[in-house]
């Protein structure tokens, strides 16, 4: 079953220690900005046209964040497990300023990286740019400035994962169960999103998370797909056309849809079948969708995902 519904025209945490640099600090306190995570991956120059994109299309202000590892590169070497080698101490007061040299040349490798971005988000149109890096934990430091943020980007594989499950399972999935912002996890190459499809399953969280979307302008003015998977009964349809209703103010044309089977094909195929550029998910209660997301099927989807996702929390 599918039912479209013309609405409008589509138009086209605390972090130990810090080494900040910023530009463009007149902003407002209470100015959101799109936030982009920037690292050495091959999903780094992805992760910047996306965050423009978000910019401009959300007419949001743009943080490039790059996020020294505090565990790679401590801020200060602690050797203290090592006291008691007598005589080799002297070498403990080399390694210690070894590590001090890698952390440097990590924090300039990184200033580099953030003015690469920067120049490249520039190019794309984007003027209003602040730079930040951060020396700790990832997760941590986007908690840290979630309150500023709007949305979060972020490339599905970092710049750590040779193997992806790895980073998958850890980094990624901890940043998604942490924050209370959407994060837009994007591929390795760009394109304009020009259309999007939300999982929906008709529970109370699922209906706070479109009601979170309405409000969010993530996706104003963009078709809508919103697809529930189970049996088609009238008790479903009256969910969704509750949903349709709630979603007014993005004023965008939104197509209904029932489809049976298991969540994750059927989510694949809808979105191949009608050729759909973002999927929306959320983590919605105890249901399928949230094991979805949350379970095991959720390294699959992100290790085959070709297109971007966004994560609603």
């Amino acid at each position: 079953m599918q039912n479209t519904t013309p609405n409008a025209k589509h138009p086209s945490q605390q972090a130990s220690q810090q080494a900040s640099q910023e530009t463009q600090q007149n902003a407002p306190q209470d100015t959101l900005y799109v936030v982009a995570c920037i690292d050495g991956s091959r999903a780094a120059p992805a992760v910047c046209d996306y965050a423009a994109w978000a910019s401009k299309y959300m007419d949001s202000p743009l943080t490039l964040l790059h996020v020294l590892d505090e565990e790679r590169y401590p801020s200060e070497p602690d050797l203290a497990g090592n006291i008691g080698l007598g005589s080799r101490e002297h070498l403990l007061d080399e390694l210690a300023e070894l590590d001090r040299k890698r952390s440097k040349l990590a924090l300039e490798h990184g200033n580099h990286m953030l003015e690469n971005a920067e120049q490249r988000v520039k190019q794309a149109g984007i003027s209003d740019i602040k730079k930040r890096q951060r020396h700790g934990d990832l997760t941590e430091s986007l908690l840290a400035l979630q309150e500023q943020t709007r949305l979060l980007v972020m490339g599905l594989y970092g710049e750590s994962s040779s193997d992806r499950d790895v980073r998958i399972g850890s980094q990624l999935e901890t940043v998604i169960r942490s924050m209370s912002r959407p994060i837009l996890l994007v591929p390795d190459n760009f394109s304009a999103p020009q259309s999007s499809m939300l999982a929906f399953d008709g529970s109370a969280t699922a209906f706070r998370g479109v009601e979170h979307l309405a409000a969010s302008q993530v996706l104003k003015g963009m078709p809508l797909h919103l697809v529930m998977v189970g049996e088609e009964s009238p008790e479903a349809m009256v969910q969704l056309r509750k949903a349709e209703a709630m979603l007014a103010p993005l004023e965008a044309e939104i197509t209904l849809a029932i489809r049976s089977g298991e969540v994750e094909p059927v989510l694949h195929s809808y979105q191949d079948e009608h050729n759909i550029d973002l999927l929306v998910m959320g983590a919605y209660g105890h249901s399928k969708i949230r094991r979805f997301l949350l379970g095991s099927t959720t390294t699959n989807m992100l290790k085959t995902a070709k297109k971007p996702l966004v994560i609603l929390r």
